[in-house]
């Protein structure tokens, strides 16, 4: 499956972002689809993930309460929706489809290019 995340941008803190995952080649519903993101100097890490049943969804800490994960399967597009942006939330955000579970940075099957994600005060 190719991925290709769209959707970032420069925002004010407190804001909110959708970031898009297309998908193209093969349905996301057959995979497991997480968001990850990597900060300047920092390694990337799992900020949201979500099963190809729909029924299993995990966040990280740091975005959980304020972040929701989803899936049009119409669109073949999976979605990352982050409230109440902070500075720390200032990254490279990527997409990526893998058929294990759980989830991890390491091993993903499949990564979409990532979009820039710039939170500022």
């Amino acid at each position: 499956v190719q991925l290709q995340a769209s959707g970032g941008g420069s925002v004010q803190a407190g804001g909110s972002l959708r970031l898009s995952c297309a998908a193209s080649g093969r349905a996301v519903s057959r995979y497991n689809m997480g968001w990850f993101r990597q900060a300047p100097g920092k390694e990337r890490e799992f900020v949201a993930a979500l099963g190809w049943r729909g029924d299993r969804i995990y966040y990280s800490a740091s975005v959980r309460g304020r972040s929701t994960i989803g899936r049009d399967n119409a669109k073949n597009t999976v979605y990352l929706e982050m409230n109440s942006l902070n500075h720390e939330d200032t990254a490279v955000y990527y997409c990526a489809a893998d058929t294990a579970w759980p989830l991890y940075a390491s091993r993903m099957d499949s990564w979409g290019k990532g979009t820039q994600v710039t939170v500022s005060s």
